[in-house]
């Protein structure tokens, strides 16, 4: 089964910016609210769609359904693509938010997964900001309290955005994403999220956006404290070094930085490879397929062997399921 590059879907959301067009070559408009580019998703409101090659105009969830022992392999009985994968803009605040786990997401929508999710930093403005979880000591009372006061910012364990952390936010942890971020997202097929405070803005039809505050109060683990950006572990092949960011129940993440051509370990999984840096080209048995950057490819499971060839210096992602 051949290498598989889907069509982005743009999402406009009224914190977004143009980084999606103008660092990573995504076809916007001249709007300048463009917030998220799903580059491989199986949800009901965003399916991707195969944009070239054999299998060209089928969705995601058609080849999950069809054609799931040469794509999923070792995962074959899987109903669903098991990971959304993302390109977000933040041009302002996103909402303070938090995910609920799997057995609480299915206490909100039996269709529905938790949401476990990393991000990679790829550009940050000097002064940007993360909320990664809550300050230390911050009990449910404690943050109750500064909610209805409005002072809930002094419960939040902040940190600088830099360009090449990977901060891993399992589910249940509060956060968000401040101005002057573009980054890499990749979680858990998901779409499920609960809003505790939106910074006093209105949305589009100039009401407050809705919020989730009892939800949101049943999901937070009080007890995870602040969350740091992971330590990258050191990885070798023996001829290939790279790094392992993220290793969970529901994905794997590991970065390739490299200049010379070098082959992926592969095993029954697929992989997905997400070109952060340079221009490059994955060579299969069944083609070649041509990465720049912002190109988010999928090796199907069935794939034998894979090779990629930088052009000049390059930054890789890749990603697979467990």
């Amino acid at each position: 089964m051949e290498t598989l590059v889907f069509e982005p879907l743009i999402k406009q959301i009224r914190w977004g910016g143009r980084k999606l067009g103008d660092l990573l070559g995504k076809a916007i408009g001249t709007a300048g609210d463009y917030a998220e580019s799903w580059e491989i998703a199986d949800q009901p409101s965003g399916r991707s769609v195969v944009a070239a090659g054999a299998y060209k105009k089928m969705t995601l969830s058609d080849l999950v359904e069809n054609l799931s022992d040469d794509l999923l392999g070792r995962h074959h009985a899987m109903q669903q693509f098991p990971l959304l994968i993302k390109y977000l803009d933040a041009n302002d605040w996103l909402s303070l938010q938090v995910h609920p786990n799997d057995e609480q997401a299915k206490e909100y929508d039996v269709n529905e997964n938790g949401k476990n999710e990393a991000w990679v930093i790829l550009d940050a403005e000097p002064d940007s900001q993360i909320v990664s979880g809550l300050n230390s000591g911050v009990t449910r009372d404690d943050f109750e309290q500064h909610l209805r006061a409005g002072t809930v910012e002094e419960t939040l364990h902040m940190i600088p955005a830099k360009v090449g952390d990977c901060i891993f936010v399992p589910a249940q942890t509060v956060h968000a994403l401040g101005p002057g971020i573009l980054l890499a997202e990749v979680q858990q097929q998901s779409n499920l999220t609960f809003r505790l405070h939106d910074w006093g803005r209105l949305g589009s039809d100039g009401q407050p956006r809705e919020i989730h505050v009892k939800e949101s109060l049943a999901c937070i683990d009080f007890e995870r404290g602040p969350v740091k950006p992971v330590t990258p572990v050191e990885l070798s092949d023996g001829r290939h070094h790279f790094q392992e960011l993220v290793r969970c129940n529901y994905f794997v993440i590991r970065r390739h930085h490299a200049v010379d051509e070098f082959d992926l370990k592969l095993d029954d999984r697929f992989r997905i490879l997400m070109l952060l840096d340079g221009n490059a080209t994955v060579s299969t048995d069944a083609c070649d397929t041509g990465l720049v950057k912002g190109t988010t490819a999928l090796l199907p499971a069935s794939t034998t062997r894979a090779t990629i060839h930088p052009e000049g210096s390059i930054t890789l992602l890749e990603v697979l399921y467990p």
